[in-house]
C-alpha cells in the first residue's frame, strides 16, 4: 500500500525495512470493553463514564497489569443486545482463561474488578483483535480496517476491532488473546493466512512481533528458532534460560521442533540463541508525533543446537 501527500508512519517503516521482531509489549492480561460509539484518541481513558466506576476499573486493571482495550465488531455491526466485556488471561498451560459479561449501565462495568481477581474459566476460544484506532494513529485505520473486514468475513465470531495496541508503524497489527501473540505488517491477504495458521497451531516467524509473556530479547530468540525450524504451536517452545552478558543475551530455547521427527517422538532439542541490541537513528515513528525518537532493534546473531 502506498499513499501520497502526507506522512504515514507505516509507509515509512516499510520503506526503511524496520524490524518488527521483539516489539510485542509485555503483559498477560487484557480487559476488553465493547463500545459501539466513537473511540476517543486515548481509548478507555477518554470515555465519558461514571467517574467512580471508571476509577475502580482503571485501578484494578493497573494492579493486575492488564491492558484495557475498547472493542467493536467490524463496521460497528453486531448482534443486538447489551455490549460485552471480557477479562482474558494468558496461561502457560495453553488454557484460555476468560471471563465474559455484559453491561448496560456504566456501573455494570464494576464487574470487571471482581473478574480481575479471579483466574477465569478455561477452554474458551481465542479472540482476534485488529487495531483500527484511527484517532490514535491514521495508519491503524488505513491499514487496520481492511484487515478487520477480511478477517471478519472468515471468522466473524472471533474477530474484533480494538483501540491502540502499540507499534503504529507496524500496522496492520493483529493480536491473538489470551495467547498473547502479536503480528504486524499485515494486509488483508496475509492476515487471513496468518490467523488461520495460528489457529491451526502453526505460528510462523514472518509477521511475528512477539509473545507478550516474554521480554524483547526472548521474543527475538523464539522468532529465530521458528525461522530456523519452521512454524510451531504457541507452547511448543519455552525459554529455559536467559543470561545477560556484555555483548547482549544468551538465551536457551527448549522444545520439540515440528515435522516428522516430532511425530516420531524425538527428544526435545535445546537451542542457544545469541541476541544483541542496537539503536536506530532518530526517526519519526508515529503519524501523530512530529518528534523523532530512536528504536531498539533485537537481532539474533547466532543459533546453536545441542
Amino acid at each position: 500500500m502506498t499513499t501520497t501527500g502526507r506522512f504515514f508512519c507505516a509507509d515509512a517503516a516499510r520503506t526503511r525495512g524496520d524490524s518488527i521482531v521483539g516489539t510485542a509489549p509485555h503483559g498477560t492480561a487484557w480487559v476488553l470493553i465493547e463500545y459501539r460509539g466513537g473511540w476517543p484518541a486515548d481509548g478507555f481513558d477518554g470515555l465519558d463514564l461514571e467517574p467512580g466506576t471508571k476509577a475502580l476499573v482503571f485501578a484494578a486493571a493497573r494492579a493486575a497489569r492488564a491492558r484495557v482495550l475498547l472493542v467493536r465488531r467490524h463496521g460497528r455491526r453486531g448482534p443486538q443486545g447489551p455490549p460485552r466485556w471480557a477479562v482474558l488471561r494468558y496461561d502457560a498451560t495453553g488454557a484460555h482463561r476468560q471471563h465474559w459479561g455484559t453491561w448496560g449501565r456504566d456501573e455494570d462495568l464494576a464487574q470487571i474488578v471482581q473478574a480481575l481477581g479471579t483466574p477465569g474459566e478455561p477452554g474458551g476460544r481465542p479472540v482476534v483483535l485488529v487495531c483500527a484506532h484511527g484517532l490514535h494513529d491514521a495508519c491503524c485505520a488505513v491499514r487496520g480496517r481492511p484487515v478487520a473486514r477480511a478477517l471478519s468475513e472468515h471468522r466473524p465470531d472471533l474477530v474484533w476491532e480494538c483501540t491502540h495496541v502499540g507499534g503504529d508503524r507496524f500496522a496492520a497489527n493483529v493480536v491473538v488473546v489470551p495467547d498473547g501473540v502479536y503480528y504486524g505488517n499485515l494486509d488483508a491477504g496475509s492476515a487471513v493466512t496468518v490467523v488461520e495458521e495460528h489457529l491451526a497451531g502453526r505460528i510462523r516467524a514472518e509477521h511475528l512481533r512477539g509473545y507478550t509473556d516474554l521480554f524483547p530479547p526472548q521474543q527475538a530468540a523464539v522468532a529465530a528458532v521458528l525461522d530456523r525450524f519452521g512454524p510451531a504451536g504457541r507452547h511448543d517452545y519455552a525459554v529455559a534460560r536467559t543470561f545477560r552478558d556484555d555483548g547482549g543475551w544468551q538465551i536457551r530455547i527448549t522444545g520439540r521442533p515440528p515435522g516428522p521427527a516430532a511425530a516420531d517422538g524425538e527428544a526435545e532439542v535445546e537451542v542457544d540463541v545469541e541476541v544483541r541490541a542496537r539503536r536506530t537513528p532518530q526517526r519519526q515513528l508515529t503519524c501523530r508525533g512530529p518528534a523523532t525518537s530512536s528504536a531498539v532493534v533485537y537481532d539474533a546473531v547466532a543459533i546453536r543446537q545441542d
